[in-house]
Parts: structure tokens; C-alpha cells; sequence
């Protein structure tokens, strides 16, 4: 732990250090899923966990009766403030494993077992920076930005609950913010509330990941922030920080796959789906490891030299009446519109064809461009058959608390 590294809770202000958080908890001896309302409120607990112990971090938001129920039986006792519930099927820590729970995008969420150091997937020395953490507390995303601030020299952090991101730009400001990481969906809603306003951030890392991450939003932030390096990254609770890519454009160079270099992940393309063997990965719910070939279940697709990943490959193909269709490339295309900030894409049921092609979209700020327009543009640039049938114009777009925007 780097006890002088600073933290800063945006809500109201307090500043303090890695090292005042640690004399703020003492390890627990039994198993603790820590329910936390604020990011800053986890802290504690994680700057503890170098003594001992075992622990989850979970966002009030996410526990619903059915989740509480499950961590209890598998032996955590949960702890809300001075309110511990204790565990229904009791057992020992097992000292510096930490357990994280996957975002839930294919169902219920899952536990995945880090430790500190498999979290801390940052090698050598960085510059120091001020970063806004705006994650929802106990993700994976999360846990990179805070193991940041709690390992590497140098790096502050300034927590923003997802709740109050709409008003981020003012304590980045105030705290003196110089890296930002946040999901695709966090930049676009903040490029088209803050446009302009961002010139005042003097920015030297903004960094995305989280979802799919295509060529529009990387040039927008570049032209947004001249001054920093603008990087994208794989990630996933299960085989951790696979991919950083910092050269600006969407995917990763072809000739990375396949190459076998010691304490890097290995990245492959079977069938379509990205395959990933990482140093990183993490263990399942019973502890067994996630070694080998992890079929990560994202579309992947090489295009012009790069390597593309689209999207869950459960939702990328559709049929529609026997012509396979990427709804990724096809939102990637319709985010291409000058005038489109967001666009999501997904298959209805329909006679005849089985399935057909929809879109919701946003509008940036001041475009007057229709559901007609967009549709006239689309069919001019994809086969008849790709093209979305209906769209639905939106006004904001969506978000969850991941800062993901599934529709």
C-alpha cells in the first residue's frame, strides 16, 4: 500500500490518504460482502485487506433478497455500516482473496476470486496523475482504478458515485483531475452534456473499456482532449486486463494474435468469439482456477489488419430470413452518422424472415436527423436485408449503474 497516495470523495470534499483509511478498519475473521451506498465507504475495508481477511465489495443498488440470500449461504456475512447480517453457512477467511461479481450481462452475476495482486495488472513506473474513479463500487473496472491508487506511486484518486455522474466535470475540476477512465457509454452521454466544457480539463489519460469501443468515440476524444493519450482496454472479471491498446484507432493490430510472450495474455480469434489465455485470470465461485483458453463470448472480427470486438456473441448474429447479420457492424455504422452520438441494434421476431434488423439511436446536440433520414443513409451503405426496419429515436442516452447501456 502506498499510504501517502491521496483519496478524495467528490460528494463532499474530504480528502484523505491510503494510510488514515487503514487505520479506519481492522480485518474481520469471518468471510465479508461489504454493502456499500458510496464508493468512498468501501475504502477502508480495502485498505485493511493487507492484514488478512476475505472480502466483497457490492453496491447497495445491486443486492437485491435473492443475492443477499446467496452470499450468506456461501459464507459471507454481510456488512452494511455497523449492520452485519452474519452467514447462514459459517466458514473461514481464506487471508487476501478478494471475490468480485460480474456485471450480470448474460444473467444472474457471477463471483469471480482475485487477490490484490492479481488486480494490479499496471507494470513499471507511471507518471503521477489525479484519476476520477466513476465505477460502481466491487466491479472489475473498479477494482483496476483503485488498486491504482492503492499500489502505484503517485496516483490520486477522486471517487464520483455513478449516481452523480452527470455532474462529474465540476470536482474533476476543483480536485485537479488528470485521468479519467470510464465506459463508451459514460463518454458519449459526457461529450454531448459537457461538449466545449471538456477544454478545461487538461486531461493527460482518458481511458475506455467495458464495451465495445469503435472508431467515432476514439476520434471524438481525441479532438476532445489534444493533450492525452486516449486508450481503450479489454477487461473482464474473468481473465482481467487483456488488452490496451494506446496508438487510437478501434481494435487491436491482427499480428498480435496468436503470440506467446511471457506474462502476456494470449489472444486468439475461433469461430468468430475471442479467446483469451491471461496471467490474470481469476478463479470460480469454488475456487478453481480459470487457466487455459477462456472462450470470452465477444464477437471478434478482423477488418482491414485490426481485430474488432463487436459484442456479445449471443446477440451479434442474427438471421434474418437466412442472411447472417452483425447487429455490431451495424451500429458501428450508424454511429458513423456525423449527426448519431449512440446507437444500439438487436433482432425482433418477425413473419416471414424469423427476425429483422431494429435500432434505438440518440441524436447528438442541434441534429434535426429523422428515423427516415437515418434509414435512407443506412440502406445506401448495407444490404437491403442489414438494414434496421424500424428506429426508434431516443433523447438521452441510457446507462445503468455499470455506466454500461444495454437496451
Amino acid at each position: 500500500m502506498i499510504a501517502g497516495n491521496l483519496v478524495v470523495d467528490a460528494r463532499t470534499g474530504r480528502r484523505t490518504t491510503w494510510g488514515e483509511l487503514a487505520d479506519q478498519a481492522a480485518p474481520r475473521s469471518a468471510p465479508t460482502a461489504y454493502v456499500v451506498e458510496h464508493s468512498v465507504d468501501a475504502l477502508p475495508a480495502v485498505a485493511a485487506l493487507e492484514d488478512g481477511g476475505e472480502m466483497l465489495v457490492v453496491a447497495s443498488a445491486r443486492l437485491d433478497d435473492s443475492l443477499a440470500e446467496e452470499l450468506r449461504a456461501a459464507g459471507f456475512d454481510l456488512a452494511a455500516g455497523d449492520d452485519v447480517q452474519a452467514a447462514t453457512s459459517p466458514r473461514t477467511a481464506e487471508d487476501g482473496r478478494v471475490w468480485l461479481l460480474t456485471s450480470g450481462s448474460t444473467g444472474r452475476p457471477k463471483r469471480v476470486g482475485h487477490t490484490l495482486a492479481s488486480l494490479s495488472t499496471v507494470t513499471g513506473e507511471l507518471a503521477p496523475r489525479t484519476w476520477l474513479c466513476p465505477y460502481s463500487p466491487g466491479t472489475y473496472a473498479w477494482w483496476q482504478v483503485i488498486t491504482l491508487g492503492l499500489g502505484v506511486p503517485g496516483q490520486d484518486l477522486v471517487l464520483v458515485d455513478p449516481a452523480d455522474l452527470d455532474d462529474w466535470l465540476a470536482p474533476a475540476l476543483e480536485h485537479g483531475v488528470t485521468a479519467v477512465s470510464g465506459t463508451p457509454t459514460f463518454w458519449r452521454r459526457t461529450l454531448m452534456r459537457h461538449g466545449p466544457e471538456l477544454g478545461k480539463l487538461p486531461l493527460e489519460q482518458v481511458t475506455l473499456g467495458g464495451e465495445p469501443v469503435d472508431q467515432p468515440v476514439l476520434s471524438q476524444l481525441s479532438e476532445a482532449f489534444p493533450d492525452a493519450r486516449v486508450s481503450w482496454i479489454y477487461a473482464s472479471s474473468e481473465v482481467g486486463a487483456s488488452i490496451v491498446v494506446h496508438d487510437g484507432r478501434a481494435g487491436f493490430p491482427e499480428e498480435w494474435l496468436d503470440r506467446d510472450v511471457p506474462g502476456r495474455p494470449r489472444l486468439s480469434v475461433v469461430d468468430g468469439e475471442l479467446v483469451i489465455t491471461s496471467p490474470h485470470h481469476g478463479t470460480d465461485a469454488s475456487g478453481a482456477e480459470m487457466a487455459g483458453a477462456v472462450r470470452t463470448g465477444d464477437a471478434a472480427r478482423i477488418e482491414d489488419g485490426r481485430v474488432l470486438v463487436t459484442g456479445r456473441l449471443d446477440r451479434d448474429e442474427l438471421n434474418v430470413g437466412g442472411s447472417k447479420v452483425s447487429a455490431g457492424s451495424v451500429r458501428d455504422l450508424l454511429q458513423s452518422h456525423p449527426d448519431i452520438a449512440w446507437a444500439s441494434v438487436r433482432g425482433r421476431k418477425a413473419p416471414l424472415v424469423g427476425t429483422m434488423v431494429v435500432a434505438d439511436v440518440v441524436a447528438g446536440p442541434g441534429s434535426t436527423v429523422s428515423a427516415d433520414d437515418l434509414t435512407r443513409w443506412a440502406a445506401e451503405r448495407l444490404p437491403e436485408y442489414a438494414v434496421p426496419r424500424r428506429i426508434k429515436m431516443l433523447a438521452e442516452i441510457p446507462a445503468k449503474e455499470t455506466l454500461k447501456s444495454d437496451v
